[in-house]
Parts: C-alpha cells; sequence; structure tokens
C-alpha cells in the first residue's frame, strides 16, 4: 500500500481549515452583539442623515441607548477595528470616533519619536 502525502488538495484544505479559524475567531470577537442594548432599537437611530437640527436629536437618542449598554465598550473598540465610519458606535458619533483616531496617531507619533 502507498503512504500518505500531501497533495494539492490537501493543502487546499488547510488553507480552509485556517480561513475557517479566523472567520470563527472574528465572529467569537463580535459576541458582543448579543448583548449589546441596541439590538432591540430600530437601527435607523444610529445612523442619523445630517449632522444638524433633527439629526443632532437622534445622536443624542442613540449614545442614550449606549450608555446604558453593558457592552459598548467592545462595541466601540469594534467600531474603531474595523473603520466603521458612519453612525453611532459605542456612545460616540463618527466626529467622536475621527478625532478619537487622530489623537491615537498624534500620541503614537509622539511616542515613537
Amino acid at each position: 500500500m502507498k503512504a500518505f502525502t500531501s497533495t494539492q488538495k490537501n493543502d487546499r484544505h488547510d488553507d480552509y481549515g485556517a480561513e475557517y479559524r479566523a472567520v470563527m475567531k472574528e465572529l467569537r470577537n463580535m459576541d458582543w452583539r448579543h448583548d449589546a442594548a441596541c439590538r432591540d432599537e430600530d437601527p435607523e437611530l444610529f445612523f442619523p442623515v445630517g449632522t444638524s437640527g433633527p439629526a443632532l436629536s437622534q445622536v443624542t437618542q442613540a449614545k442614550s441607548v449606549c450608555h446604558r449598554c453593558t457592552v459598548a465598550s467592545d462595541c466601540l473598540a469594534w467600531a474603531l477595528a474595523s473603520g466603521q465610519d458612519a453612525g453611532v458606535w459605542g456612545g460616540m458619533s463618527e466626529d467622536e470616533r475621527r478625532a478619537l483616531k487622530r489623537r491615537r496617531t498624534h500620541i503614537g507619533t509622539r511616542t515613537s519619536a
């Protein structure tokens, strides 16, 4: 009987296994969504159209949901890591997250110099 050797098919299977493990790890990292206070809210609340008038009230309402949420810090961390540019995530608006990213970049630049 011939000894088993690695084949192209098995190599693809190994690649698929690594990809599958990476996807499953990411899904586990997003388990916080099941505990999010916003899960029963209208998603439109968190994505206001505009930055003045009624949109400001909408942002305030969305943030109030975030402030009572037990996983807001996980939500914010995910939004920052995944580059969410729109909406209210983890109690921060789009502009607030952009400002936070700028501060972090500025601090990182200063400490590495």
